[in-house]
């Protein structure tokens, strides 16, 4: 493998645990507009992707059902984004200040829209940190296509193999491998490790601090 220059990290399942707050939003958009059930499992299977592809997938919703639900969802999920709603996961803070002050370059990819994923880059002080930001108005072509990770090269000047891709979820891993990254999958996120092993993943960890056993 060569030197790692770059951390491309998702935000969803990877560094904080948003889980409860997408899973409330789904399932009240779901009962909001009378829509079949879904069980919590179902909707946490779908995080991850771009908000429409999410409706696409869970409810088999055609384009304007799908726009609806996602018109309801972020009113309902800004609704709940009270002050703690969502939490980092362990060890993330601290992991991500000791790769910085050892001159990792890092950037965040993720499937959220654009003013949520700046309000929380900015609450948890990771702009202090990150080089980039992608966000899902940011590409024509959410994940798992690779013009996500391809979009943070771009800004970064980074090479493929230069930049190690971590995510929650097989879609985060075969964006990365698409885009021709080194890849890493976090087990404690919204999907299992079997799913990130299927996917390609190249290492798999079970706490976020163990990324530094990998780089360092």
């Amino acid at each position: 493998m060569e030197k790692i220059r770059l951390v491309i990290l998702d935000f969803d399942g990877t560094l904080a645990d948003t889980q409860p707050l997408i899973i409330r939003s789904l399932q009240g958009t779901i009962a909001e507009l009378g829509l079949p059930s879904r069980t919590d499992a179902e909707c946490a299977s779908i995080i991850g992707l771009p908000l429409k592809e999410c409706f696409v997938q869970l409810m088999d919703a055609d384009d304007p059902l799908a726009e609806r639900c996602c018109e309801v969802y972020r009113r309902l999920f800004d609704e709940y984004n009270h002050p703690g709603a969502v939490t980092l996961f362990p060890h993330v803070e601290a992991t991500l200040r000791e790769l910085h002050r050892r001159g990792y370059g890092m950037a965040i990819c993720s499937s959220r829209a654009r003013p949520t994923l700046d309000g929380f880059v900015r609450s948890f002080g990771f702009d202090e940190m990150v080089q980039a930001v992608v966000s899902a108005d940011d590409v024509k072509r959410g994940k798992p296509h690779p013009d996500p990770a391809l979009r943070v090269l771009s800004l970064t000047g980074c090479q493929p193999q230069e930049a190690l891709m971590v995510g929650d979820a097989s879609y985060d891993i075969l964006m990365g491998r698409a885009a021709g990254c080194p890849t890493c999958g976090v087990t404690y996120g919204n999907q299992s490790a079997a799913q990130l092993r299927d996917a390609g993943a190249d290492w798999l960890i079970d706490d976020f601090e163990n990324l530094l056993d990998i780089l360092l």
